[in-house]
């Protein structure tokens, strides 16, 4: 049944001679698999129809998803040193296939952008920056050819708003590559490929609803509308594993840390899904956000398996967070060598770990419990641990800077805007000179209060004084976040 109703889509490569992209019941079946991180018997479907049609460049389009998932989720640098040599090969042959058939280039793109995102993880940018050129104008190549072929929107549409948010710190891509984008029209493409009912649209729905709910939770700042999504569609956040990584992942990163440890905990297990401790790291996080004992446990466990350097720091810097609030500062302070010593600074989280190892200051106790119960979901419970505090209190600047800052967290948490705004002000004006990133995050949560307001104007200047502000921590994801909100705000 797959096998027809793939032939009724449109691909009747078997007629052209030589290579060819033909979706079988094997290629279905283990794009379907790959797509719920069942890395196993996908690897052992597409091996299988390799066997018994060489000529066929579906499962070498579909090898770059298994060998992308392993790099992107577990970065073990061996397995790195052997998969990369097989990216090229597979750039070889995909160009190798029909002028005619939209799989050609469509399947390089892909290609390209796994390339992209792995060499990011192994911190080799300037790789990255030409492999989502290529990956950019393939696909925009491809959409010019074959305007009807609903995958192309599926990767235009985020490679368009991505483009469109490009921060000062990879602004090389824009000026050098000649890449450019727009928030609105990338926006476009991806809702007609969701909207889309042809049968390649269909066929590549898990990915694009994967696409679609990072899009609009970051992008477009509709994080609550994107988890709504997930719960409505009925999104198999149990039997699908890359479904439940983007929930468990998006609840984490919008105070919803109870919701992430249910997630985890209520997947299914087996030998089929792809082995990765990012499970770990994920339970981690959403324990400490709880102040819960048990936080060590999945954090030791994620260390001690993880073979990669991206969030290495940060994992470190939290574990020792966590012996901190235990009250073993010995473990604390080894934590903060590992800090030091472990991992890249790649991200912005990593290099504020850096940093803050460096500085070799203990954060204040307080400050640190009201930041983890904030970013746990659990705001009330913050709130009553500033109660009767003031700035006075604090005798550091910069916890003077960081208790304003996080009283006006507290205060949008619980939907206390005017009052979030004022403190927020407090926090641009005290960290106006500072190189911590409290005064421009302050900036863009009141550029985000007035745009969710329907205030656009407003929007638009906190959204540039949030870029005004330089030399800070979370400088280049910040800016992101705000050109984003001026792309918004502009349509």
């Amino acid at each position: 049944m797959l096998l027809f109703l793939c032939l009724c889509w449109g691909i009747s490569a078997a007629a052209q001679p030589g290579t060819h992209f033909r979706f079988t019941d094997r290629c279905t079946q283990a794009y379907q698999q790959l797509t719920a991180l069942k890395t196993v018997p996908a690897t052992r479907l597409l091996a299988a129809e390799k066997a018994a049609d060489p000529a066929n460049l579906a499962p070498i389009l579909l090898e770059s998803y298994a060998d992308f998932f392993q790099l992107f989720f577990n970065e073990d640098p061996a397995y790195y040193q052997q998969a990369w040599p097989r990216y090229e090969q597979r750039l070889a042959q995909l160009a190798k296939g029909p002028d005619t058939d939209p799989f050609t280039r469509f399947a390089q793109a892909v290609v390209h952008l796994h390339m992209a995102a792995i060499s990011i993880k192994f911190d080799k940018r300037w790789a990255a920056g030409w492999h989502f050129r290529d990956a950019f104008k393939l696909v925009k190549a491809n959409g010019q050819r074959f305007p009807q072929f609903s995958p192309n929107l599926m990767l235009l549409g985020p490679l368009q708003m991505a483009a469109a948010t490009i921060p000062k710190g990879m602004r090389w891509l824009s000026g050098i590559m000649g890449i450019s984008g727009s928030m609105a029209e990338g926006k476009a493409l991806m809702d007609r490929f969701m909207a889309a009912p042809d049968g390649w649209a269909r066929f590549f729905r898990n990915e694009g609803i994967f696409y679609q709910c990072y899009l609009q939770a970051y992008l477009l700042n509709e994080p609550l509308p994107a988890l709504q999504f997930i719960q409505q569609q009925q999104l198999d956040v149990k039997g699908n594993h890359l479904f439940a990584f983007m929930a468990a992942n998006l609840h984490l990163n919008n105070q919803r840390s109870l919701q992430t440890q249910q997630i985890v905990q209520n997947r299914i297990l087996g030998p089929d899904y792809l082995a990765t401790p990012v499970w770990d790291f994920e339970m981690a996080y959403a324990r400490l956000y709880q102040l819960q004992p048990d936080a060590g446990t999945y954090f030791h466990r994620f260390l001690s398996q993880f073979r990669g350097k991206v969030y290495l720091k940060d994992a470190w810097l939290k574990l020792g967070y966590h012996y901190l609030l235990q009250g073993n500062k010995a473990k604390y302070r080894y934590c903060m060598q590992q800090v030091l010593t472990r991992g890249s600074t790649v991200t912005e989280a990593d290099k504020r770990a850096q940093k803050e190892a460096k500085l070799g200051r203990e954060p204040n106790l307080l400050l640190l419990k009201t930041r983890l119960l904030t970013d746990g979901g659990y705001a009330r419970e913050a709130l009553n641990l500033l109660e009767g505090k003031n700035t006075n209190d604090f005798a550091e600047g910069t916890d003077r800077l960081e208790f304003t800052y996080r009283l006006g967290r507290i205060y949008e948490e619980l939907q206390q805007t005017e009052r979030a705004l004022r403190v927020y002000e407090n926090a641009m004006r005290l960290g106006a000179n500072s190189t911590e990133y409290y005064a421009a995050r302050a900036a863009l949560q009141c550029g985000l209060m007035m745009e969710k307001a329907g205030k656009c104007e407003e929007a638009q200047a906190y959204f540039q004084r949030c870029i005004d502000f330089e030399d800070h921590d979370f400088e280049d994801a910040l800016e992101q976040k705000a050109k984003a909100g001026q792309q918004r705000c502009s349509r």
